[in-house]
């Protein structure tokens, strides 16, 4: 059914584009297609930092690969590989500059080691919503200022999804006040981690497809990482007790698709535009899938799989929240790069967040009061 769904969804967006371009038939300089036949076929890898065939995460590069393939009428197919299956799922940034494969997706955060400035282009603890992070990238000057950071590494990123406002996550353990995460073992990546740290847990990087094994062995106490659909995709509700929210460290997660800048440049203009479409395209869908989807997996884990869902206290919100500016603040300071990503993505934030205030906040507000 879902299969069915997306190959109507991607024969609409094939005629939405013959129909921009105005003409009723193909254009009179179009190459005829016994000579398209003749065309050179290219043959891509895309590697992924996510299990294969993941609900979303997992199955929307596939989704691209298949969009791509029939806008290009069969010139660019690409072979999507999962976390392993060709490179780790934290090898997907020098796999795809050093060429291994063309086009990798990930999240940019995952490499703030080699980039201070990149979970800008992620998410920022208690930052922006998925639709206000796309609306920096896409008009508040984002896309320009990540551009220009991949660019000395052989890399062109473009947005590749979006997680929506997350869950903080599994823990094996009630947390009733700041004390309780006090040497917890939590995987929990990027500036979400080092605000935990500071709250006094024990952050961890690891890849998604080591977590299950590690909560199940004791080696974490607790894991952040998508949501519900996700989540229970990935069984972590069969190895942990308490589902708690709101996912404060990631509250609208960018996805990227990065593609070697090199091989991208040397494609024919056409294919270019082809397979940037093609990400925008999976940049909306892989949002939508997760709303969609999300509510009904909540329901089957506390339904039918007896999790308790929790919410955390106020004090250790506004806590984690003092933590967050601090952390995001040092960061802001780290280099001058980053202090002009983090100038731009401010004061897109400060503006749409005065706006929301009187616009999706109130509506959400005078939508949740009760009517008796």
């Amino acid at each position: 059914m879902q299969n069915n769904r997306r190959n109507l969804l991607t024969q609409g967006i094939i005629a939405l584009l013959i129909q921009a371009c105005g003409n009723d038939g193909p254009p009179a300089e179009a190459t005829p297609a016994a000579d398209q036949a003749e065309q050179q076929v290219y043959e891509w890898k895309m590697i992924t930092s996510w299990p294969k065939n993941l609900p979303a995460l997992g199955t929307s590069p596939e989704y691209f690969a298949d969009i791509v393939e029939q806008m290009s009428g069969g010139r660019m197919k690409i072979r999507v590989y999962g976390a392993n299956e060709l490179v780790g799922g934290l090898e997907v940034f020098d796999a795809v500059r050093q060429g291994v494969a063309e086009i990798g997706h990930s999240g940019a955060y995952y490499w703030q080691g080699k980039i201070p400035a990149t979970p800008f282009f992620s998410s920022i603890p208690f930052g922006m919503t998925s639709y206000e992070q796309d609306a920096w990238l896409r008009f508040g000057g984002g896309n320009e200022l990540w551009k220009e950071l991949y660019a000395p590494f052989n890399l062109i990123p473009v947005r590749g999804g979006n997680s929506g406002t997350q869950m903080f996550g599994w823990f094996n353990k009630e947390i009733n006040s700041l004390a309780d995460l006090q040497g917890l073992k939590m995987r929990i990546p990027s500036l979400g981690g080092e605000v935990f740290r500071r709250a006094g847990g024990v952050p961890v990087t690891m890849q998604v497809s080591e977590v299950r094994t590690a909560l199940q062995t004791g080696t974490l106490d607790a894991t952040e990482f998508v949501s519900p659909y996700n989540d229970r995709a990935n069984g972590y509700h069969e190895v942990a007790e308490y589902y708690y929210y709101p996912g404060w460290h990631e509250p609208g997660s960018t996805l990227e698709t990065i593609f070697n800048k090199e091989r991208f440049e040397a494609l024919p203009e056409d294919l270019q535009a082809i397979l940037r479409a093609g990400a925008e395209v999976m940049n909306q869908t892989l949002l939508d899938e997760l709303m969609a989807e999300n509510n009904k997996a909540l329901k089957s884990l506390e339904e039918e799989h007896g999790v308790e869902l929790r919410r955390l206290p106020d004090d250790v919100l506004l806590e984690l929240r003092r933590l967050s500016e601090e952390v995001v603040l040092e960061l802001a300071e780290k280099d001058e790069t980053t202090r002009r990503v983090y100038e731009s993505w401010n004061n897109f934030r400060k503006g749409v967040m005065n706006y929301n205030r009187i616009a999706e906040e109130a509506l959400i507000d005078a939508r949740n009061l009760p009517l008796n």
